[in-house]
C-alpha cells in the first residue's frame, strides 16, 4: 500500500485468500476492521517504519505505541502470547486465523473486541489474564476446537454470542 493511500475501509481485502504479505507505507493513518480479515495465506503485515499510527512487529500489525494488536495474519499456525504492552485486542484482529492452536492473554489487557477470535476453527485453548475487564460480542465465536479457556477474575462483561458455537467448549 504506497505512502499516498491514508486510509483503507473496512473488510477491504477481506477473502484475498491468495494474498501472503502486505506492506504498509508511510501515509496509512487508517485501517477499517477487518481489512484483513480472512486473509487465510497472510502470513505477514510490514509497516513502514515512518508511519504515524501503525507498528509491526514480527509480521503482526499494531498500533504505534503497541497498545492495540490491530491485526493477526490470518496464515500464521501454532500458538501465540500476546505482548505484555497490549491492553486492548481489536475488532475482529484474529478473524478467521484457521491454524492458531493456542492464545495467551496477558494481564495487560483489559478488552477483547467483538469478532476478535471468530472462527478460529483449530483454537483449543486460551488463556484470559485478570486484568481483561470486556469480552466482545461473539468474541469466541465458532471457536469448534476450543475444549479450554481460562476466563481471569477481572472479567465484568460478556457480550453476546461470546462463545457460540463453541461445539466442543
Amino acid at each position: 500500500i504506497p505512502n499516498s493511500v491514508t486510509s483503507i475501509g473496512g473488510s477491504a481485502f477481506q477473502e484475498c485468500s491468495s494474498l501472503t504479505n502486505a506492506t504498509i507505507g508511510s501515509g496509512l493513518t487508517n485501517i477499517g476492521s477487518g481489512a484483513f480479515g480472512a486473509c487465510t495465506s497472510l502470513a505477514a503485515i510490514t509497516v513502514d517504519g515512518m508511519n504515524p499510527a501503525y507498528s509491526s512487529v514480527l509480521g503482526i500489525l499494531f498500533d504505534k505505541s503497541q497498545t492495540t494488536l490491530v491485526e493477526y495474519p490470518a496464515g500464521r499456525s501454532g500458538s501465540y502470547a500476546v505482548p505484555n504492552t497490549v491492553t486492548t485486542i481489536g475488532n475482529g484482529a484474529f478473524q478467521f486465523c484457521l491454524n492458531l492452536t493456542s492464545v495467551m492473554i496477558p494481564d495487560s489487557v483489559t478488552s477483547i473486541g467483538d469478532e476478535a477470535f471468530e472462527n478460529c476453527t483449530s483454537l483449543s485453548n486460551a488463556t484470559i489474564g485478570t486484568g481483561v475487564t470486556s469480552i466482545g460480542a461473539l468474541a469466541f465465536g465458532n471457536c469448534t476446537s476450543l475444549t479450554s479457556i481460562t476466563i481471569g477474575s477481572g472479567v465484568a462483561s460478556i457480550g453476546d454470542a461470546a462463545f457460540q458455537d463453541c461445539t466442543n467448549l
